[in-house]
């Protein structure tokens, strides 16, 4: 699902006239990509210079078009320096990142670009470092920036696979293609089902949600996006690539043990009967994460029955059960996102809560019934402040707790 807070046309006017005054252009003339954040409820685990600001962030981004980028890393390995004029990228603004590893992106694939743009950057206040997949949804906006400027006709999978090179090959991040793919398939109203390794997807509306009652009750949704006040990069938390590696240590124990040794190992080439027979061969820790694998696989086909019969109920307690693997069995998640998390399972009208993201800091989400979603927000706002009253002093308050819905996936608006 893309969760969005559609621009107000204050707000859009605000961005254009920012712009305009950076680049001496008219108001009419500026372009706006629009690309949400991005709620995974189960299936865890943007001339030929380019001027960038943030709305958020310090300091100002320029590089050239024609200027070749290069992975993490290789300037310090290879000693190269730009002899072009422009910023070395490790003496820049770190949110610049993105914006060269869209460039480094489409480079890799042979694409020349000729035109370059300057551009604000801006997300919603306090959503950073969130869990929501901020990472993607910049990346995938500097790409369609980019792609709009120079005339580029790209489809939907195609910057699937862009954005994911920006965070492997650019970035050094070690994750899949879920939150890009969210972000950019995504539908109002829709959950997005995707197999990952396939690239297959296929939207689902509810068919009972617009008309849906439990127990002869009508009901309806909001999301919740608590935060935990905790902010830190990916790409500085071991944590996360090392449980990427144990996984695919389990899978390549699972494949021994069933006589495919020459399989890639990754769990999704590891058959759930295979699992059950060979399970006893992994040691505790890769026991763990592959049965949280095995069993979020279970998870997200149950949540799809639910979702698509409109039984919110049964999906929430999925979601639920999602958290408590990713705690339990993927031991993701510290103390205060678990008490976010309880604090969210406690609140009035809520079906379920998880973790958001990976699980290593941000938020955590929660679906509610629409009306009892104020009543919840200021229910874990309160009870969040209890038990971790310093992170929770450093969240804006209006930023605390977010009342939110899906929303239509990434594009650019004011062609």
């Amino acid at each position: 699902m893309g969760a969005c807070s559609w621009p107000s046309e204050a707000e859009l006017k605000e961005l254009r006239d920012m712009v305009a005054e950076m680049s001496g252009r008219t108001p009419q003339e500026v372009r706006v990509v629009v690309s949400p954040y991005r709620i995974c409820p189960l299936g865890a685990h943007v001339d030929h210079q380019v001027v960038l600001r943030s709305a958020q962030f310090e300091g100002e981004l320029r590089f050239r078009v024609d200027e070749t980028q290069h992975p993490k890393n290789y300037g310090k390995e290879n000693g190269t320096v730009n002899s072009n004029g422009s910023v070395k990228p490790e003496q820049e603004c770190g949110w610049g990142r993105y914006a060269r590893g869209a460039l480094y992106a489409l480079q890799s694939k042979g694409n020349v670009l000729n035109q370059g743009i300057i551009g604000l950057i801006s997300g919603s206040m306090g959503l950073d470092s969130s869990g929501l997949s901020s990472s993607a949804a910049v990346g995938i906006a500097y790409l369609l920036a980019l792609e709009n400027a120079n005339d580029m006709s790209v489809s939907p999978t195609e910057n699937i696979e862009y954005d994911r090179l920006i965070e492997n090959e650019y970035l050094g991040l070690s994750n899949g293609i879920l939150d890009q793919s969210a972000i950019l398939l995504s539908r109002r109203g829709c959950l997005t089902f995707m197999d990952c390794k396939t690239k297959e997807h296929k939207l689902i509306r509810p068919q009972n949600l617009q008309v849906g009652y439990i127990n002869g009750v009508h009901k309806s949704y909001k999301i919740l996006l608590a935060s935990s006040g905790l902010k830190q990069a990916l790409t500085s938390n071991s944590g996360y690539n090392r449980r990427v590696a144990e996984c695919r240590e389990a899978a390549r124990v699972l494949l021994n043990a069933s006589g495919r040794p020459d399989v890639d190992p990754i769990l999704s080439n590891v058959e759930p009967h295979v699992y059950e027979v060979h399970k006893d061969k992994l040691e505790p820790v890769l026991a763990r994460r592959a049965e949280h694998y095995f069993s979020e696989t279970m998870r997200v086909m149950k949540g799809l029955e639910a979702w698509t019969s409109g039984r919110l109920d049964e999906f929430g307690r999925l979601i639920t059960a999602s958290g408590r693997s990713s705690i339990e069995n993927y031991e993701c998640g510290c103390k205060p996102l678990i008490d976010l998390y309880e604090a969210l399972l406690r609140a009035p009208g809520v079906y379920g809560a998880r973790f958001s993201g990976a699980g290593f800091r941000g938020c955590c989400l929660a679906f509610v019934d629409a009306e009892h979603a104020s009543e919840a927000a200021s229910f874990v706002k309160t009870e969040y402040s209890k038990l971790q009253p310093e992170l929770a002093s450093k969240i804006a308050p209006e930023a605390a707790v977010l009342i939110c819905e899906s929303g239509e996936g990434a594009r650019v608006i004011g062609d």
